[in-house]
């Protein structure tokens, strides 16, 4: 099972890459074209931002998962280990909490955004902000799947230490490349 998920992320990564080089030539391709011909194309604009906008929240199940997200390690850091526990309990608590929000308010909002579609592609809008399904769901699983390991104590050392910010070395760092 941990393969399959590994692999899952690893295509996460493999999409990340793909939205942000499409969207990075796409760009690029625009502004030759408008400075160097006086002409463009309207639709790399619009798939530009719908890409950016993937980017933006598969990039954030992604950074949960690395616990590459901001936090107060500063202060997670003066607590041992029981303290460090406690922190992850909580912090998970309100993840889930906000993301089971955010699921929520996609699935209310989808009606609207999938009625309306885009400018130039015709896209329908559901397709554009309906990425909440995946933040939302993501960061909960991940969320509940912490919690379910830090209450039967089954959270390893590591990743006490990796929320309290101890896994950003040089050496964790190279490891990843």
């Amino acid at each position: 099972m941990t393969r399959a998920v590994d692999l899952f992320y690893k295509f996460l990564e493999l999409l990340l890459i793909l939205l942000l080089s499409g969207m990075a030539i796409m760009v690029f391709v625009n502004v030759i074209l408008r400075y160097g011909f006086n002409s463009g194309l309207t639709v790399s604009d619009e798939m530009a931002r719908y890409f950016f906008v993937w980017l933006t929240f598969v990039g954030a199940v992604v950074g949960f998962r690395e616990y590459g997200h901001m936090g107060v390690e500063s202060l997670v850091a003066l607590f041992g280990r029981r303290g460090r526990v406690i922190c992850m309990i909580l912090s998970n608590l309100l993840i889930f909490g906000v993301s089971a929000i955010f699921f929520w308010g996609t699935w209310k909002q989808l009606p609207i955004n999938a009625s309306m579609s885009a400018p130039v592609t015709g896209l329908s809008m559901g397709w554009v902000y309906g990425i909440g399904f995946f933040t939302g769901a993501g960061c909960s699983l991940i969320a509940l799947e912490r919690l379910f390991r830090l209450l039967t104590g089954r959270v390893t050392e590591s990743e006490i230490a990796a929320f309290a910010g101890e896994h950003q070395g040089v050496e964790k760092l190279v490891e990843r490349a």
